[in-house]
């Protein structure tokens, strides 16, 4: 891939060191780049795929050993061809890949940047050929991370970043050491030695994964001692190419249907534990009028609502006495960016706080403002389009079905005004609903009636048959008597108006997945759901739902995973996307109260087992009563020993003698030579045979006379001298054998 050119003699033999080491560290460092830009899911798909495969491509022939594919020259001529195509991709081709985006014109130059990038660094790797090309290989990586960082802040870019931050370590140090070695008149791998490129090898992967793993740990001490107070602007500006659609003003009959084909994680709703209520529901936006294909809001003024000092916004105004008595719910909402201002909530929302400007902070939060409108929906005036996190306080109302059976039907003039609008209907929908509640005397008793007969004589389907034509109620009422939730909600709030009973259709999505690993409620864009409030004088909206159940996902161990990415996805925006001074305090006192619970457990624990050690000694000392004339002499044992330096003694020859059992024979190991040469000396100077300072080990060995260990002591010095100065093996076995002769043969003279 890249050979280096070498200012080293011609008489040098050999390559530089950790070559393979380098040209493999920088191909993965590469590989991470454009695969960490493939994984954020904005590239097109022709790209996402090419591109790491074409790295994948040189790898394969660099492992060959195949010359570089590009000259310099072509390369060259290639990137200033593309200069002329990149105004035709950023104004058309990418243009059309990010036209449902927040910022179509910003994000279309950012996504043909992207293309050039990623075109100009598989150029240069192709024709690499110097330490320059490598150096800026690396940065062309480095400036993929950057936009990866900018396309998105989900988990799968940390672990990408953490290999990228690995392979970067890596790439540095062999470069570096590459850098050093040029020059250097004798090269330091020589030519054939294979084992020693391979521990060097393995010495410099260990070293990149410890400075990278310490930077890991050190980086995310700090991030958590010194958070974000702002996201800054490219924090606010989105950069998804594709919003989930749907939740407008306006909806179409048949819109939600297709938006519930897509599994796409749309929000994740942390409540701590499962919600104990059957109607809970996400509620989103509430359509008054139908013309008789589309729903759409009936008023475009909407109220001001500011938040209060601490950046909380009261809603809880003007709510029935009852639901005061209602079961709270907290929970904090992790909404992906959306194509619709609607902040969705359940039940009936009492306050919320959240960076609604897309910014991270308490000071953002006093910033920020919501918008209310008639039917009780709630809007975020700076959109959805970046990801919005909101903390919210509920109230779950009850059902109560004698106190709404007594409601009666005193409406006043603007809800019958705007609730009990009809377009011109086929004549079989109003004969339709009077047999639904024919034997019914009071608006709840018919509303309920009709929910359960469309839910138990109609049938539930995404996939709708025929064409709707221009009365899509009619069509699936009379003829195909199947569809989804829409169809169904609409069914019973246009029927419900005939009957002057005032009726809206509510936009949202079902509760979703509860994941008990995060303690959260997973809610995806398959859970989109219509369902319809029916408003009773004295207790406001009631929520009924008419849509037959639709099928259950099946759950097994590919589920389980999901949970898991998704309990680690939610912890990601909990403490690192949304983290600041707020979770910083949080963090802190829980850390407090962890250390003190921690501290309280170890202090009680450790006086039960004094408390039993104590007992125990008594119950022995009870049965041995005899022993205890021993302790004297056990005492004054102790004091011999430690007088007569005995203990570091046995430690000493423990060291040396687990040293010499794990040293292995066949591998140079001048430390342990060295270390049971001093242990050697340490023996025979016990001995009286002590070596003079001016005496190299080989004068040593010839000025011992003594018959019984000479020989012994010549081919200890002979093995130490040869593994220590001459790099051969470390005959570890063999000198411990001749270090027991010589102790061997001093026991015998006594």
């Amino acid at each position: 891939m890249i050979a280096m050119a070498t200012t080293a003699p011609a008489t040098a033999v050999g390559v530089l060191p950790a070559e393979r080491f380098f040209r493999a560290s920088l191909l993965l460092l590469i590989f991470t780049s454009v695969c960490t830009l493939a994984l954020t899911g904005k590239l097109d798909p022709f790209t996402a795929v090419l591109a790491p495969a074409a790295v994948v491509y040189k790898a394969v022939r660099w492992w060959q050993g195949l010359p570089n594919e590009l000259h310099n020259s072509r390369a060259t001529q290639l990137v200033l061809a593309y200069l002329g195509f990149f105004p035709l991709d950023m104004f058309i081709l990418s243009r059309v890949l990010v036209q449902n985006s927040a910022n179509p014109p910003l994000y279309a130059a950012l996504m043909a940047a992207v293309h050039f990038l990623i075109f100009v660094m598989l150029v240069r790797l192709y024709s690499a050929v110097t330490d320059r090309d490598a150096m800026f290989l690396t940065m062309l990586a480095f400036a993929g991370i950057l936009a990866s960082a900018v396309l998105t802040v989900d988990t799968t870019f940390l672990l990408c970043f953490f290999a990228f931050l690995i392979f970067g370590v890596a790439t540095f140090t062999g470069m570096e050491l590459r850098r050093a070695a040029k020059g250097a008149l004798t090269l330091t791998v020589p030519a054939g030695q294979i084992e020693r490129e391979r521990q060097l090898n393995r010495a410099l992967g260990y070293a990149s994964l410890s400075v990278a793993l310490g930077a890991i740990l050190v980086g995310g001490t700090l991030f958590f001692f010194f958070p974000r107070f702002s996201a800054g602007y490219l924090g606010r500006t989105s950069f998804n190419p594709a919003l989930m659609t749907g939740f407008t003003d306006d909806v179409e009959l048949g819109q939600i249907g297709e938006i519930k084909k897509d599994s796409t994680i749309v929000m994740r709703v942390e409540t701590g534990k499962p919600v104990g209520y059957a109607r809970l529901r996400w509620r989103g936006i509430a359509l008054a009028n139908f013309d008789g294909k589309r729903w759409i809001s009936p008023e475009n003024k909407r109220e001001i609502l500011a938040p209060n000092p601490e950046g909380w916004v009261y809603l809880g105004d003007g709510m029935p006495r009852g639901d005061a008595r209602s079961p709270g719910l907290l929970y904090t909402v992790y909404m992906e960016p959306i194509a619709s201002d609607a902040i969705f909530v359940p039940g009936k929302v009492i306050s919320l706080r959240g960076n609604f400007n897309g910014e991270v902070g308490n000071r953002s939060a006093q910033k920020t403002y919501l918008f209310r409108d008639s039917t009780g929906s709630i809007y975020n005036p700076f959109h959805n389009y970046t990801a919005v996190r909101y903390a919210g306080f509920s109230r779950l109302p009850g059902l109560d079905p004698i106190k709404l059976r007594a409601a009666g039907t005193d409406y006043p003039d603007d809800i019958k005004q705007t609730y009990l609008q009809l377009p011109t209907l086929d004549p079989r929908i109003a004969p339709l609903a009077e047999q639904m509640t024919a034997r019914k005397t009071n608006p709840y008793d018919k509303a309920a009636a009709m929910e359960i007969y469309l839910r138990s004589k109609y049938g539930y389907t995404l996939d709708l048959k025929g064409k709707p034509g221009d009365d899509p109620l009619a069509h699936f009422l009379f003829e195909t008597r199947a569809g989804h939730c829409e169809y169904f909600a609409s069914s019973m709030t246009v029927m419900l108006r005939t009957l002057g009973i005032p009726a809206r259709e509510v936009n949202g999505f079902l509760p979703g997945e509860y994941n008990d690993l995060g303690g959260d409620y997973v809610v995806r864009a398959s859970d989109a759901h219509s369902w319809v409030e029916v408003f009773f004088p004295g207790n406001g909206w009631v929520t009924f739902d008419p849509t037959p159940d639709g099928p259950e996902n099946a759950h097994g161990l590919l589920s389980r995973i999901g949970q898991y990415l998704d309990w680690l996805s939610l912890t990601w925006n909990e403490w690192v996307i949304s983290y600041d001074f707020a979770h910083q305090v949080v963090l802190a006192q829980n850390l407090k109260t962890s250390s003190r619970n921690w501290s309280d457990s170890l202090r009680a624990w450790f006086e039960k087992k004094q408390q039993q050690a104590r007992g125990r000694m008594k119950d022995w000392e009870f049965q041995h009563s005899s022993l205890r004339y021993l302790l004297p002499v056990a005492l004054v044992f102790f004091l011999v020993v430690l007088r007569a330096d005995m203990i570091p003694e046995l430690i000493r020859r423990l060291k040396v003698y687990a040293q010499m059992r794990v040293g292995r024979s066949t591998h140079t190991n001048p430390q342990l030579a060295a270390r049971l040469y001093s242990e050697f000396l340490h023996v025979l100077n016990k001995r009286g045979i002590s070596r003079l300072e001016t005496q190299t080990p080989l004068e040593f060995a010839a000025a011992v006379g003594d018959a019984r260990v000479a020989p012994a002591v010549r081919e200890f010095i002979d093995i130490y001298s040869q593994a220590r100065f001459g790099e051969a093996p470390c005959n570890a076995v063999r000198l411990r054998e001749l270090m027991s002769q010589v102790r061997h043969a001093f026991r015998s003279r006594r």
